[in-house]
């Protein structure tokens, strides 16, 4: 993933009732936790978390 890419967020992250497609805006390589995703909703809502908990829209 990159900065840019339309992402699926899981409700897990959210806390909301489905999957969001938001947009990567932040792509860091954490050596504490791997790589971490920061993802912005198009309402201006900020999610970051492992990346294992996105996925690309296809």
């Amino acid at each position: 993933m990159k900065t840019g890419d339309n992402v699926l967020i899981s409700p897990e992250m959210t806390h909301k009732s489905d999957w969001t497609q938001d947009t990567v805006i932040d792509v860091e390589d954490n050596s504490f936790v791997c790589t971490v995703i920061s993802a912005e909703t198009p309402s201006g809502e900020i999610f970051f978390e492992k990346e294992y908990l996105l996925k690309p829209v296809e």
